[in-house]
């Protein structure tokens, strides 16, 4: 493992032992305390996904608060898992991604999913519109994240797919936006 695993993990088992968010380390390097990133956590546990959690964007002071954060969010809040169980905290692996600011493209021969994560975006509006208060439909933006380099992702247009599916977005009906970003992976 390296500093940036050893965050998340300390992080993660603090937050199920005591149910208590730690603060960066005051030898953490200076770059991970200044600089803010995206970032997504990964938790496996015997080589199987046991959460992930990330920001494309970053919403805190700096790329190690992300870190945390997302940490804890992984352990607790995947919804495709229940939370991390202080029994299994033995058997994680963590990974830390740290994003590239995400860009609009022009065309998908852009892309690469061994090279670039995606990002894809679909506006809608919510069904009919409110005529006793006059109000038009709402509109929302449904989108999905899939990062780079992932196993059994070998195509753009896998890729594409699975991150429209992660997004409720049937692009075939829905009218998409893709943006690309880079992602540094830490084990």
């Amino acid at each position: 493992m390296n500093k940036l695993t050893d965050l998340a993990k300390l992080a993660t088992e603090k937050y199920i032992r005591e149910g208590k968010t730690i603060r960066p380390p005051e030898d953490f390097p200076p770059e991970y305390l200044k600089n803010k990133a995206g970032v997504f956590v990964t938790i496996e546990k015997s080589g199987e996904l046991r959460g992930c959690i990330g920001t494309y964007l970053p919403t805190k002071k700096n790329i190690a608060e992300e870190i945390i954060d997302n940490a804890i969010l992984a352990s607790t809040e995947d919804y495709r898992f229940g939370p991390i169980k202080e029994s299994e905290l033995a058997d994680l692996s963590y990974i830390v991604y740290i994003l590239s600011e995400p860009t609009p493209i022009e065309d998908i021969k852009e892309l690469n999913p061994k090279k670039f994560g995606i990002i894809v975006k679909s506006q809608g509006f919510s069904a009919g519109s409110d005529a006793i208060f006059n109000v038009a439909p709402k509109a929302y933006i449904k989108s999905g994240l899939l990062l780079p380099d992932l196993d059994g992702v070998n195509t753009t247009e896998e890729q594409i797919l699975i991150a429209c599916q992660k997004a409720g977005i049937n692009p075939k009906k829905e009218k998409i936006s893709i943006f690309k970003f880079t992602a540094e992976k830490y084990l």
